[in-house]
């Protein structure tokens, strides 16, 4: 088992709160995680928890609102007109930031995998509500905090995601 300081994490997730915070910037976002609830397992549309780190990043040039899919921009721009015209679309909008679990056999490893769950810090609809569990399991976030956090936030940066309330000083 992995064990980290929790003063080391560049991002700390609260679920029971639905809000994502950055310790060392002394910023915080809400955020709106699965509907599902919290879990590791695979195709669960849950939420996991524990250690993980920001594999990668995309959609660094994208504008605000860009769609993607398979972590690509698409070329479309979220509008109410596309959405009604994809009414069943699960939006991942401006950028991402991919998780990958970093405790084997929790987050990590088979059937319970972060990364292959395809677990995503992203941008939603601005017509989303934030502090309720709301996504298919990712991390959902404002597309304007989402955007600023992606120009802060590197690639390995540490992201702990916890089920219980996190008291950050």
């Amino acid at each position: 088992m992995i064990m980290f300081n929790l003063n080391t994490a560049d991002i700390v997730v609260d679920l029971a709160s639905q809000t994502l915070y950055l310790p060392k910037q002394h910023k915080t976002y809400p955020i709106s995680s699965g509907k599902n609830g919290i879990g590791e397992q695979e195709n669960s549309g849950k939420t996991p928890r524990g250690w993980h780190r920001i594999a990668e990043k995309f959609g660094h040039t994208a504008p605000i609102n860009a769609v993607l899919i398979a972590r690509q921009p698409t070329g479309e721009v979220y509008s109410d007109t596309l959405a009604a015209e994809h009414p069943d679309r699960d939006w991942i909008l401006s950028r991402i930031l991919w998780l990958d679990g970093l405790e084997e056999g929790f987050n990590r490893g088979e059937g319970c995998d972060s990364k292959q769950r395809y677990i995503y810090i992203h941008g939603t609809p601005d017509t989303q509500p934030m502090g309720i569990p709301m996504s298919h399991g990712c991390i959902r976030m404002r597309n304007t905090d989402l955007i600023e956090l992606f120009e802060v936030i590197p690639e390995r940066a540490l992201v702990y995601i916890s089920e219980i309330k996190v008291e950050m000083s």
